[in-house]
């Protein structure tokens, strides 16, 4: 039996991250988050090339064209939904992941999900680097690990 494990070094590595300005109080401290994760397991700023849409409708759309482009190993996607009185939270949320999704499986690249969806400002806050820690941080190491899974694997 062989066992596939993806490694936590982002040396070499090219990596997309796409990042919604909407609720940009939140979504600048999970890039913060994400680069930080990203230098410590060892990637180079001239790897790394990130693309400020203007917000989370907005992500499916530019990390299809980075996956064609075909200058990156992976994507990170970030943002912040935040619920409010109407159901748009919820049909946009659906729509974002689906897209995300969508675009992974058609390109064959690891696609990942940085996006926040919470009731409130206040969960938002303590997902980008308060009690609940880093979710850019978080999916970042993700990110690396797959890619790595797939390199060492055979399967990229």
């Amino acid at each position: 039996m062989k066992t596939y494990q993806g490694t936590l070094q982002a040396k070499g590595l090219k990596i997309g991250i796409v990042v919604s300005r909407f609720n940009q109080f939140i979504s600048e401290r999970l890039l913060e988050g994400a680069l930080d994760a990203l230098h410590k397991l060892g990637a180079a700023d001239a790897d790394i090339s990130i693309f400020k849409v203007p917000g989370s409708f907005e992500v499916p759309l530019v990390v299809k064209k980075v996956a064609k482009a075909g200058k990156v190993d992976g994507i990170l996607c970030l943002g912040a939904l935040i619920r409010g009185d109407t159901p748009h939270f919820d049909f946009l949320g659906a729509e974002v992941t689906k897209g995300l999704a969508q675009v992974a499986l058609d390109e064959g690249l690891p696609v990942a999900f940085g996006i926040l969806t919470v009731d409130t400002i206040e969960q938002g806050i303590e997902r980008a680097g308060a009690k609940a820690g880093n979710k850019g941080y978080d999916t970042a190491f993700s990110l690396v690990e797959t890619l790595n899974l797939l390199k060492d694997s055979g399967l990229r």
